[in-house]
């Protein structure tokens, strides 16, 4: 088996289109489109489908994009180790950081650790809310990602770090406003108006449990992923907003909004690290993830941060 025919494959996957994978590997598309075919006879199965639209595999061909993804990551590592003949940590680790959690918070941090611990390591951060993660790290696509949930998921291993419960942010002119630090009730809330995430962010997904178990039903008015304009439209009064500590603090504009303790229900999520079940780290994987949980547990020691507990294995 070729590994050349294997690259491309997944190439072709990648961008969705043989003849756009072609021009970006250089490739006449026929002969691009005869490693195809070879690949498919040799597995004996058809592993894409055509459309005007572009390709998508097929069962068997998502089968075989995981696996090659897996061979090509290890080709890579292995080259890379064996160059480095025992040297200093050397390669490319990447990292997946899920938005509005503590994982966008601890990029810059795990930035500047691996910086100044681990020179020769080349560290890749993403954060996307159109990507899911655990796929990514399950196929080799990520080397390690910071998630929300525990588990269980095929194909990943978990490590728990914290749990984080969510606060409201509200304008600063809002009735909460005299309360001080007083907690603002869930059933409060009812006539509020909202700016949350669209149904498959894990936010809204954890809001839209509380108010459905409390029976009530949220007033939102709108649904805005993008933190700036979410911050602008809280601090110029269209609406309150619920988010995890780590974000919410994020977007406070002193003097035009503020953040308020959430009660009956505490809203809560899971914080959690995961790595691939089946693909062995390698030493620089290890060590930056290391890295990322020391950081993770610092941080919720340094009593920084509201509402944010300890996890561990037994939890």
């Amino acid at each position: 088996m070729d590994i050349r025919r294997l690259q491309a494959f997944v190439k072709i996957i990648d961008i969705g289109s043989i003849s756009r994978a072609a021009d970006i590997l250089n490739i006449a598309q026929p002969a691009l489109s005869q490693q195809l075919a070879s690949l498919e006879t040799a597995f004996k199965q058809k592993l894409l489908i055509r459309s005007k639209m572009g390709v998508t595999p097929t069962a068997a061909g998502l089968e075989l994009y995981r696996h090659a993804q897996t061979m090509i990551k290890q080709l890579d590592r292995a080259m890379t180790e064996v160059s480095n003949g025992g040297g200093p940590l050397v390669g490319k680790v990447s990292v997946g950081l899920s938005p509005y959690s503590s994982g966008s918070t601890l990029s810059l941090a795990l930035l500047k650790e691996v910086r100044a611990k681990l020179p020769g390591i080349i560290l890749h951060l993403t954060e996307s809310f159109d990507d899911i993660y655990s796929e990514m790290v399950m196929t080799g696509r990520l080397d390690m990602a910071i998630i929300h949930g525990a588990g269980p998921i095929k194909g990943v291993n978990f490590t728990p770090l914290m749990k984080e419960n969510f606060f409201l942010v509200a304008p600063e002119n809002s009735p909460f406003a005299e309360r001080g630090s007083a907690p603002v009730k869930l059933s409060e809330l009812t006539e509020v108006p909202l700016l949350l995430p669209p149904d498959y962010n894990f936010v809204r997904k954890r809001i839209n449990t509380a108010f459905a178990r409390k029976q009530i039903e949220p007033h939102i008015v709108a649904e805005v992923e993008a933190l700036l304009t979410l911050q602008d439209a809280v601090a110029a009064g269209i609406g309150f907003t619920i988010l995890p500590w780590s974000v919410a603090s994020k977007i406070i504009v002193p003097g035009k909004s503020r953040v308020h303790e959430l009660r009956s229900p505490i809203i809560q999520e899971d914080v959690s690290l995961c790595v691939p079940e089946s693909i062995p780290e390698t030493e620089a994987g290890v060590a930056v993830r290391n890295i990322l949980i020391e950081l993770a547990k610092s941080m919720v020691m340094s009593q920084n941060w509201p509402g944010t507990q300890i996890m561990d294995a037994n939890n």
